[in-house]
């Protein structure tokens, strides 16, 4: 079956061509990313490919030889309608669209596809990364998940492709210019030579000269390298450099002057080279306001018939905006990786901490002396405070999902600032400003409540003498220029958060590391190095960016940018009722699975000394053994979902399989979509003895 044409195909077939990667030759980075999805998928084909207005074009494939298909034909055609989530085919010849597709029914013959759509920066689906398998079969969550955050590298490896054709146009408008200049160095040399001849001919190379220089954004500069003059300096100096150029006319050494100090020293010792031709630098220059800016700056000399280099001309170009979508690049993929080795190290504290909390609940009942009571508590604190800061270390590492409800942002500060006025300082004065036509956005409130108390506590903290705490917020619209800018924003409606103060401020370095977990500034226990990077997950997990400003001793500001709904209203929140306390058991039989022997043997001593009886499973292969020979008996399956040989994800299929009935309660210290497989109740390690009594009675009840 056809797929039907997306509603803004036109819009879509110009955002694909923006990129300038058709008809390209292949390219590793693209074809790493094509056999990592394979790998992972455990798919023999695995494509990128991007549907054209007649045809589906690859570029980068695996397993398969040919490079483009006709679009009536492409799965990826009606994946590209689906923006927002990954489509997948279980077995094609039961699907209406594809049964007999002449990929299906003939070579090379495909039963199976997942695509995970490709979507640009103004929200166009140009193609998928996909996979192919030739037999029917479905994709593990984790799988879809990682299939969908590699769509998302390869998104941003055609981001820097569209960005190096833009740098290559420049480059090549640059190049022509440079070659103009060429054109009109015979007439420069031979006025310096024999000026009376040649008078006429410079005056009009001079003029068609300054027509071309005085058009282009670029600086065009030309000097005396004899005599240390600046002979001519473009208009476009005084737009980057923000000085005049009749200023460098008077002071050449001004030019120097501007260069950032750390860079100075490097750019002096190149200048030398220019008469030798050997001239490209990159620095960063100080504009009056204290702003910096990148330049790529190039020259070359031009000579006499003895070969005297009697000028250098030269070009300087801002490339400011290249070196910030690069910078944003890389600190994206550094902080990928520390989140995956984060969310590791927490998922084994969890488990660290989880006979901890349950050992405490254990004693505490059998416990009447209030020393030892006293005790006891303070231990079961601490473990709490470990188990929150494993939960930030989480939210850092894998996102963070709450509740989605229409949230009304005014409210939020108005409840950050009465907390400051009655906790903080009182030489810390607090101004709250919030227009009353603020749209809403859609979230999880405790969750940015969070973010803003985050901020707000840093503000406090970066005023140890008193100051000024600014909470403001105002309605923006992004468009798409500023989305190009920005790799994090996306084009729309978006409520502007701003959490100021005028304490200390950071030093450029500091704030290169300021998101990065465990990196903190403060003294030695009085800062996990957890708050803004946990802030950064919850504010991306709701679509959202943030941005930061700051100068030592003038302050900092940060600026959180949520996408906004313009419709107004609040749902209403309502609390779910506290669950019954358990009454304990009645012999029960409950299966504890985890590949943790101290979880284990500690849930099974809690478990038996509230009367129920416990059977134990170290991994998913031996729950099923035992649930298989004892379903009748087993009255709920309490298992851990990150195990090896089996995980509980594949051991609760099976296990439903065997008993569509079968009660369990999932156990993980990462989120788990719980109720989509089966699960009655998901409790999140590392949990206490009262709450898995509290699950454990609940579930029962059922």
């Amino acid at each position: 079956m056809r797929a039907t044409l997306p509603p803004d195909e036109a819009q879509r077939l110009r955002s694909l061509r923006d990129y300038h990667v058709l008809n390209t030759p292949p390219e590793a980075a693209f074809d790493d990313l094509t056999l990592l999805a394979a790998q992972i998928t455990q798919a023999p084909i695995a494509l990128i490919s991007l549907v054209d207005e007649s045809r589906q074009w690859f570029k980068s494939r695996h397993g398969i030889d040919t490079c483009e298909t006709p679009r009536d034909r492409a799965f990826c055609s009606h994946a590209i309608l689906q923006k927002d989530t990954v489509m997948e085919v279980p077995d094609s010849k039961l699907d209406p669209r594809f049964a007999d597709n002449l990929l299906v029914t003939g070579a090379p013959h495909i039963r199976f596809y997942a695509g995970a759509p490709l979507v640009s920066r103004d929200g166009q689906a140009l193609g998928t990364l996909c996979v192919f398998d030739h037999r029917p079969r479905k994709l593990e969550a984790a799988q879809i998940a990682a299939l969908s955050a590699l769509s998302r590298q390869v998104m941003t490896r055609l981001e820097l492709h569209r960005q190096e054709a833009q740098l290559m146009k420049s480059e090549q408008e640059t190049q022509r210019l440079l070659a103009l200049a060429e054109q009109s160095r015979a007439a420069l040399l031979s006025v310096i030579e024999d000026e009376q001849q040649a008078g006429s001919q410079l005056r009009e190379s001079e003029a068609r000269f300054r027509e071309l220089a005085e058009k282009i954004d670029e600086v065009f500069w030309i000097t005396d390298p004899l005599r240390q003059q600046v002979l001519y300096i473009s208009p476009a100096y005084e737009t980057i450099w923000q000085r005049t150029c009749a200023s460098l006319y008077a002071a050449p050494g001004n030019w120097l002057a501007a260069i950032h100090p750390d860079d100075r020293m490097r750019v002096m010792a190149a200048e030398a080279c220019q008469v030798s031709g050997d001239y490209d630098e990159t620095y960063r220059i100080l504009r009056p306001d204290g702003n910096v800016r990148w330049i790529h700056d190039r020259a070359f000399p031009v000579r006499d018939s003895q070969g005297l280099a009697l000028r250098i001309v030269g070009t300087a170009k801002d490339i400011t905006e290249s070196k910030n979508l690069e910078a944003q690049y890389l600190r994206v993929q550094r902080m990928e990786s520390i989140g995956t080795l984060a969310g590791g190290i927490a998922h084994d504290l969890n488990n660290v901490l989880t006979p901890i909390l349950l050992s405490i609940g254990l004693l505490k009942r059998q416990e009447q002396n209030p020393l030892r009571l006293s005790i006891l508590a303070t231990i079961e604190d601490s473990a709490q405070r470990g188990a929150a800061m494993v939960k930030q270390v989480l939210s850092f590492a894998r996102g963070v999902e709450g509740q989605q409800l229409q949230v009304q942002i005014g409210r939020l500060l108005k409840e950050i600032e009465k907390i400051a006025n009655e906790t903080f300082l009182k030489n810390i004065l607090v101004r709250c400003d919030v227009p009353p036509d603020l749209w809403v956005v859609k979230g999880d409130p405790t969750q940015l409540h969070q973010v803003l108390l985050n901020l707000s506590v840093n503000a406090r903290d970066a005023m140890p003498n008193g100051g000024t705490l600014t909470l403001s917020a105002s309605n923006i619209m992004l468009d798409e220029q500023y989305a190009a800018m920005n790799l994090e924003a996306r084009p729309g409606p978006h409520v502007r958060i701003a959490v100021g103060d005028n304490g200390t401020g950071m030093t450029p370095e500091v704030m290169e590391r300021i998101f990065e977990p465990f990196f903190t500034t403060k003294e030695l226990g009085k800062g996990t190095g957890l708050g803004l990077s946990t802030t950064t997950a919850i504010i991306k997990s709701h679509g959202g960016f943030m941005q930061v400003e700051s100068k030592v001793g003038a302050g900092t500001q940060f600026q959180v940018y949520l996408p906004a709904q313009l419709e107004s209203g609040v749902e209403d929140v309502n609390e779910a009722p506290a669950p019954e306390s358990p009454s304990g058991g009645h012999g029960e039989l409950v299966l504890v699975v985890d590949d943790e022997a101290t979880v284990r043997k500690v849930t099974q001593q809690t478990l038996e000394s509230s009367g129920y009886r416990v059977v134990l499973a170290a991994d998913g292969i031996e729950a099923v053994s035992i649930y298989a020979a004892r379903k009748q008996e087993i009255a709920v399956v309490i298992t851990d979902m990150m195990m090896p040989v089996m995980d509980g994800p594949r051991m609760i299929q099976v296990l439903l399989r065997i008993n569509p009935q079968v009660r369990i309660i999932a156990a993980s210290g990462l989120h788990a979509h719980a109720a989509s497989m089966g699960v009655r109740q998901f409790i999140p390690k590392p949990y206490t003895a009262e709450t898995l009594l509290k699950t454990l009675h609940l579930v029962l009840q059922v």
